[in-house]
This record gives C-alpha cells, sequence and structure tokens, in this order.
C-alpha cells in the first residue's frame, strides 16, 4: 500500500502558481547544456562562467519559489545554488581543475576500494574478478584525470552538459503540469 504524504496547501498552490520559475529554470538548463556541447573547446574557464551564470539564475529563481511557498527547504537549495555560483565566479580556474581532481581522488579511492573487496571475496564468490577489473578501470580513469587534467576536464564538459539537458527536459515537463493543474486541471493524489 503506497503511503502518501500530504502536501501543505499553499505549497501546491506556490508551486502551481509560479510554474513560469519551473519552465524558466528548464529553459536555463537546457541552454547550458547545449552551449556546453556546442563549444567544448572553448577555455574551460568560459565554461565554468556558464555554469556560474546557470547556478545563480537556478539559484535565485529557486528562492522566491521557496519564499513564495514558504518552503524553507526549498530557499535553502537556492541559497546552496547562488553560493555555488558566487564561489565559481569569483575562482574559476580553481574551480574547474578542483573539480577534475576531486573526481579524480574519488574514483582513485572507488577503485583501490573495489580491488581490496574483490581480493577479500576471491574465496567467497565466483567472478570476483570482475569487480578488481571495475576497480582497474576507476583507477585508469583517475590516472587518465590526473595526467591530462584538460581532457578531462572537456569530458566533464560534455558529461555534465548532457545532465542539464535531462534535467532541463524534466524541469519543463513538471512546469507544464504545474501549469495545467494552476488552471484547474487535474491535480495530484
Amino acid at each position: 500500500m503506497k503511503v502518501v504524504t500530504p502536501v501543505p496547501p499553499s505549497l501546491f498552490q506556490a508551486f502551481a502558481g509560479n510554474w513560469g520559475a519551473f519552465l524558466l529554470r528548464g529553459i536555463a538548463a537546457i541552454l547550458f547544456g547545449v552551449l556546453a556541447w556546442g563549444w567544448p573547446a572553448l577555455t574551460l574557464t568560459a565554461l565554468v562562467l556558464l555554469y556560474a551564470v546557470y547556478a545563480l539564475a537556478d539559484g535565485i529563481l529557486s528562492i522566491v519559489v521557496g519564499v513564495r511557498g514558504r518552503d524553507g527547504p526549498y530557499a535553502l537549495l537556492g541559497l546552496l545554488s547562488l553560493a555555488a555560483g558566487i564561489v565559481v565566479l569569483l575562482l574559476p580556474g580553481l574551480t574547474a581543475l578542483l573539480l577534475v581532481y576531486l573526481i579524480a581522488g574519488w574514483a582513485l579511492i572507488i577503485g583501490v576500494l573495489e580491488i581490496i573487496t574483490a581480493i577479500r571475496l576471491r574465496r567467497q564468490i565466483d567472478g570476483e574478478w570482475l569487480m578488481a577489473l571495475a576497480g582497474l578501470l576507476w583507477l585508469l580513469f583517475a590516472g587518465y584525470l590526473i595526467a591530462f587534467p584538460g581532457a578531462g576536464a572537456v569530458s566533464l564538459v560534455w558529461l555534465i552538459g548532457t545532465w542539464a539537458i535531462v534535467l532541463g527536459l524534466l524541469q519543463i515537463a513538471l512546469a507544464l503540469r504545474l501549469r495545467r493543474w494552476s488552471r484547474g486541471g487535474p491535480t495530484p493524489a
């Protein structure tokens, strides 16, 4: 049996009444994604600045929806996006390099832990070599990012661009549903 947590009417009304903010967030995300894919050879700093503008716009629009809906967590989400955008604007080069190295460190740790786990499981399961191979691939990925941070950054830009397009499409779908609800269409359960 599905348990439905009731949503305060004021929050629902605020979201439905501000469906345009969700639409703008979706459009901004898609534009960011298309620009990231269209110009991967631009300097990473320029792409990071595009993200900063997106994060600022997303933060402002989320704060508006959160405040109007009296939803503190959603307003906090907006503040976090706004803060991320400001940090990226202030330190674009450092932000890009740190992101690549952060992901490299994450991949390195995952790779080592996958290999350790595979070794520990070698007497308990068949096919532990698959886990060890996955760990090795993580290590190779980490090494690639460390050795070629620029190429790794372009790959990350493509990944982030794809994420932004998918997120944007979801935001637009939500905006259209909220618009229908705001105009008296079928409301959620």
